[in-house]
């Protein structure tokens, strides 16, 4: 694993376009429904990126990015944050899109559709190899798995990184779609796993937190740590070496969900990367959550300075302020 203080965090993964349409409720099967707000912004792994970039990490994104509406607003969405592109721009399609409907309770339903980021080559893979550097954090997604071009090269990557670097796995809600000899491998290279409570049943079969968790151990390298997060309820924190705990959630009126999963694991590798202990750092990543839900959008994650703010006189704070 990474020992460097500030490393940087590299999403070998997809920033996407997001157009969510705010619903009442979902319809029913062959029914309809009218959008009550509708919206089209960079999702899926630009969230990530913001959450940690705003707290202080250099972030890159190094996936692929398209010609095109969608690959345009890709990339002037980085630039806005501060986030570098490691690739250069593909000319053969655009960028992928995703349906987001997000109905009353603040609940997101998601629908994809994959454009030229879904067709990496290895040659793509090798420049993202020969940029990264000792240190890194390197953030791999579930959606870049299931696809039948870029799963097999993705999980020949991340096995083959070598161990100075630390890799964070995010399964995503497709996990139960990558094939094993995809999957397997990466999760056996994987030094942070960070899921929710769907996806963390869907690879064990537990329902109960603590049994996942402790399944979800026997899956990874020994000296592996694993984030399954709850939602409001926070999150269960299993660090390399040590007993399962929870952490709590913080109280907020959730408005939007979307991003939400994406804002907790950034922010915790951002604060893991200023050098906080895993527990502090997933404290702070369920801070960061409650804010992000507590606001409309997919990337409202805070900054440093909103995020001290919000915590107000945990001790926390007090930390985060020096």
């Amino acid at each position: 694993m990474s020992t460097s203080a500030h490393p940087r965090l590299v999403l070998a993964g997809n920033v996407i376009a997001d157009l969510v349409i705010e619903v009442p409720a979902l319809p029913e099967r062959g029914g309809d429904v009218i959008g009550t707000r509708t919206e089209l912004t960079a999702g899926g792994g630009f969230n990530t990126l913001v959450a940690a970039r705003r707290l202080g990490a250099e972030a890159v994104f190094a996936g692929l990015h398209g010609t095109g509406p969608y690959g345009d607003l890709v990339r002037a969405s980085l630039a806005a944050e501060s986030v570098e592109t490691m690739l250069p721009v593909r000319e053969d399609g655009d960028t992928s899109f995703c349906v987001a409907l997000v109905d009353a309770g603040g609940e997101r339903t998601f629908v994809t559709s994959f454009g030229v980021d879904a067709q990496l080559t290895q040659a793509e893979l090798a420049v993202v190899t020969g940029k990264l550097r000792p240190d890194d954090m390197v953030q791999i997604s579930g959606y870049g798995l299931v696809t039948p071009v870029n799963g097999p090269l993705l999980s020949r990557f991340a096995a083959q990184l070598p161990p100075s670097l630390t890799v964070c796995f995010d399964p995503a809600p497709l996990v139960a779609d990558i094939p094993a000899e995809i999957l397997d491998p990466v999760l056996a290279r994987t030094d942070w796993l960070s899921c929710n409570a769907r996806e963390g049943r869907l690879l064990t079969g537990h329902d109960d937190p603590r049994k996942a968790v402790a399944a979800l151990r026997e899956r990874l390298a020994p000296g592996a740590g694993i984030l399954l997060r709850a939602d409001k309820d926070g999150c269960w924190l299993a660090a390399p070496g040590e007993d399962p705990v929870h952490v709590p959630g913080f109280v907020v009126d959730a408005v939007d969900s979307n991003g939400a999963g994406d804002a907790h694991v950034g922010a915790f590798l951002a604060l893991v990367g200023r050098g906080l202990d895993p527990l502090s750092a997933a404290r702070g990543a369920n801070a960061s959550a409650a804010y992000a839900v507590s606001r409309r959008g997919p990337a409202t994650a805070p900054d440093l300075a909103q995020l001290i703010a919000f915590l107000g006189d945990d001790p926390l704070a007090t930390r985060l302020s020096v």
